[in-house]
């Protein structure tokens, strides 16, 4: 078994057990109920795999998996909507209602300790429909709905990320019924939702009736992936006095390099917000003058208090998120373009619980938890993903104190933030990038050592990459959290 099976998924749909692929090919079977399925939009975000590994003093990590058969990728397109005055209130209206009824079906389902899909659904299917008014489709997208919540909270339960076990904050996430706002994004299939995209509509259920020609528009590329593959169900989103569908595309994937020619190593930092091995630094001079324009913006409008100044609050809402987001989606792009045209894989550091682990003075907390490292880090991922460019994840202990050249460690390596400097074999470079060759040796090492290495599979059983049946006894490491050179 190939240890160095850098997982990154979706969650599987239809069965209790399924079968689930790595990128080097092996299919692992496990069942649903292990798996934590998390919506964001009309997507499907990462699924994680609860069971983790301790290897040796690395940091614990999750594994990431897809299923075998999908052999795409899957990303949310966007499209507005531009319905009439009339259609518009038909369509607040109907979301309006869906949110109730998911608010009883949650209040029912915990009230009772039920969360599997049947049991709510024989609970709340009835009583929801007298109720809210729904139909038996729109009834049955509700409680689905109310389902993955509870598995995402229970999901996050199991992963420690709602408190240790009996603590105050695990509690009150558990204890009390999760609540859907009146304008959370509601969920519609193919019964529900019709496009037709030569005219450029929709046709949608409502509570009232069913809104035929609902006009929609979006980024000529968006629209012809969602004609061609569009797959299963998109949100209906209600956001700013505008109206969109999340629409889930399934992009053909590209077949994985499995024999890359080297690894681009990316230092993920706050100053630089990317440094790779090759010396190209993407600057966060630019972003981090964007949020201290806009945090001082904030303060004075709230100190302000006035109507008008309340009101460009809210008209600003979101301005400084959506531009961090373009930032990441243009680095990203720019890091995996590099390594698919040269032939090599990316090798990221795994931060998870910097935030938790990091100690810093008050007035640098706002740019600690402002520090958008993980969306990066997806961006990259999934654009690798389709591009076909191996990933991997190493453990970032002592990447900033070691040294590229002869590997020696030490903390007065790093005299200042910008300059490192060996204490042993007198190399004197810039800081980020020094790290970023250690990352990419360490992902060069992470994927050579996992080719070779014949760890116990698991439990459950497993099949090869030429289909034969494995023994199998305990989950496989995942590869990426190898310690420093020594």
């Amino acid at each position: 078994m190939n240890s160095s099976c850098l997982i990154q998924g979706i969650p599987a749909t239809g069965g209790r057990e399924e079968l689930y692929s790595c990128t080097a090919g092996h299919r692992w079977p496990f069942r649903r109920d292990t798996a934590s399925a998390v919506r964001i939009a009309a997507n499907y975000e990462r699924l994680q795999f609860g069971n983790r590994t301790e290897l040796g003093a690395a940091a614990r990590t999750d594994c990431r998996w897809w299923p075998v058969a999908s052999g795409v990728v899957i990303v949310t397109r966007v499209v507005k909507l531009l319905p009439t005055p009339e259609q518009a209130s038909v369509l607040a209206a109907t979301l309006r209602a869906c949110n109730q009824a998911c608010g009883l079906i949650s209040a029912a389902a915990h009230a009772d300790k039920v969360f599997d899909r049947n049991g709510v659904h024989q609970l709340t299917y009835r009583r929801v429909r007298e109720e809210c008014g729904l139909g038996a489709q729109a009834a049955v997208r509700c409680v689905k709905k109310t389902v993955d919540a509870y598995m995402t909270l229970h999901a996050q339960a199991r992963a420690g990320l709602l408190g240790k076990q009996g603590s105050a904050q695990r509690a009150k996430a558990l204890g009390r019924p999760i609540v859907f706002g009146q304008w959370s994004a509601q969920p519609f299939d193919n019964r529900m939702l019709t496009w037709r995209h030569d005219a450029r509509t929709v046709s949608i259920w409502t509570v009232s009736r069913r809104l035929k020609d609902v006009t929609f528009t979006g980024e000529p590329g968006h629209l012809k992936e969602i004609a061609e593959y569009r797959r299963g169900e998109s949100d209906l989103v209600y956001r700013d006095g505008m109206w969109f569908l999340h629409a889930a595309v399934e992009l053909p994937e590209t077949a994985l390099n499995t024999e890359p020619s080297g690894f681009i190593g990316v230092d993920l930092g706050i100053v630089n917000i990317a440094t790779t091995s090759d010396g190209i630094v993407m600057a966060g001079r630019g972003l981090n003058r964007h949020r201290k324009r806009q945090q001082d913006l904030r303060a004075k409008l709230q100190a302000k208090g006035t109507k008008s100044a309340k009101r460009l609050l809210k008209k600003r809402r979101r301005k400084e998120s959506r531009h961090t987001t373009d930032v990441n989606h243009c680095i990203s792009k720019k890091i995996v373009a590099e390594a698919q045209r040269t032939g090599r894989g990316i090798a990221l550091e795994d931060l998870r619980g910097i935030r938790e682990r990091a100690r810093f003075r008050k007035p640098q907390r706002a740019t600690l938890h402002s520090w958008a490292f993980h969306q990066l880090g997806q961006f990259a991922a999934y654009k690798a993903r389709y591009a076909g460019v191996p990933v991997v994840h190493v453990n970032p202990a002592y990447t900033s104190q070691e040294c590229a050249e002869c590997h020696y460690i030490d903390k007065r390596n790093r005299p200042s933030q910008a300059v490192f400097k060996c204490r042993s074999c007198g190399v004197v470079a810039h800081a980020d990038h020094n790290s970023s060759r250690v990352i990419a040796q360490r992902g060069e090492d992470t994927w050579t050592a996992g080719r070779e290495s014949r760890v116990p599979a698991l439990e459950t059983g497993c099949l090869d990459a030429g289909g034969n049946a494995a023994a199998s006894r305990a989950l496989p490491a995942r590869s990426g959290l190898l310690g420093p050179r020594r």
